[in-house]
């Protein structure tokens, strides 16, 4: 009976971690088809007609009832919806009527620019964010503590195109400090061998350092700009958790001992709050890639954003519904990534 007992007490926690996993898989299964359903219907409440794109507005109805039949469309929309997740399967997300090139070709070279945007920004977002969060939690109420409250106000109420047109007359007409926008200068851009499509490894590659130095001048100014958004959220986010759970009994017992302030916040209150934290930068990364539309707009920086934009402005829904199913993908794989580092260094949640 007791090597039975201590069987059973193995077993449960092994099988309640199977079927956490198990449910996990099958939520972001679910969520996956539900995205895939979200953007068949929105291809189907477009006001843009895909057949008269095609065959032209002067088409007969010969002409028109033969390129419906090959889209599909005349089918029934659960079979129009299978035909559209298969193709998917095979990557074909559709032509552009934009670029005239299939559109994973065009989310290919464009998503890099955009990933290389959204990291670096998060990058400079988490290590800011974090430092200044700590030291706002290690001192509340001081002027750093009012100085992390106000760049978390800026950052949430300031509209993101709105500094980017104020960063480029400051820095790049008046200073000079930034070189404008875009990736590269033109003498540089030409030239550049897109080998992994991120501009700053390929001038890296590339071994010429001007061409380098050259990118980094494009990209710190944008990269600031966007990395604010993200920055008021993790600064803002962290110090509330870490304040609250400075007034948590453990704490108090760990001050009467007489640790020290910094070694408290250090040591004991920031692992605990390691899992909201690692939930806010992944959450926040996913809101750069999907919100650096108005920031490359701004900064004519040739990634999703971008392109999106382009395709809202001359109604080419393959693209529209490509680049969103893109982004909406990476949302949720991100969420479940957060998910997962959260079980894996906090052990309430498991």
């Amino acid at each position: 009976m007791a090597v039975s007992s201590s069987r059973a007490g193995f077993a449960r926690p092994l099988w309640q971690r199977v079927s956490r996993l198990v449910t996990s898989l099958l939520s972001l299964l679910v969520t996956l088809v539900g995205l895939l359903a979200f953007t068949f219907m929105l291809s189907h409440l477009s006001p843009v007609d895909p057949v008269q794109q095609i065959a032209g507005d002067h088409a007969s109805e010969a002409t028109y009832a033969q390129v419906r039949h090959d889209l599909g469309l005349d089918q029934p929309v659960l079979v129009q919806f299978w035909r559209y997740i298969s193709h998917l399967a095979r990557g074909d997300l559709g032509l552009s009527h934009l670029t005239n090139q299939p559109v994973s070709a065009d989310l290919l070279r464009t998503f890099p620019a955009t990933l290389e945007l959204a990291t670096c920004a998060m990058i400079f977002a988490a290590v800011f964010g974090v430092a200044l969060a700590l030291l706002a939690a290690w001192k509340p109420g001081s002027i750093i503590d009012n100085v992390a409250r106000f760049i978390s106000l800026l950052g949430y109420s300031v509209p993101v195109f709105w500094l980017g047109l104020l960063g480029l007359l400051l820095f790049y007409a008046v200073l000079h400090w930034s070189a404008g926008p875009g990736q590269l200068d033109d003498i540089w851009i030409y030239t550049l061998e897109p080998r992994t499509g991120f501009v700053l490894i390929d001038s890296w590659l590339s071994g010429d350092p001007e061409m380098f130095r050259n990118a980094i001048a494009h990209l710190w100014l944008p990269v600031v700009i966007l990395g604010l958004l993200a920055m008021a959220g993790i600064t803002r986010l962290l110090r509330a958790a870490l304040l609250e759970e400075s007034s948590k009994e453990y704490v108090i017992l760990a001050r009467a001992k007489g640790a020290g302030r910094g070694r408290i916040l250090l040591r004991h209150i920031f692992p605990n709050v390691l899992g909201t934290l690692i939930t806010v930068i992944a959450l926040s990364y996913a809101t750069l890639l999907e919100g650096s539309v108005l920031t490359e707009t701004v900064f004519a920086w040739p990634g999703v954003g971008r392109y999106m934009t382009n395709a809202l402005f001359s109604s080419d829904v393959p693209a529209i519904l490509g680049a969103t199913l893109l982004i909406g993908s990476c949302f949720i794989l991100l969420n479940a990534v957060a998910d997962a580092l959260t079980w894996l260094t906090d052990p309430r949640t498991r």
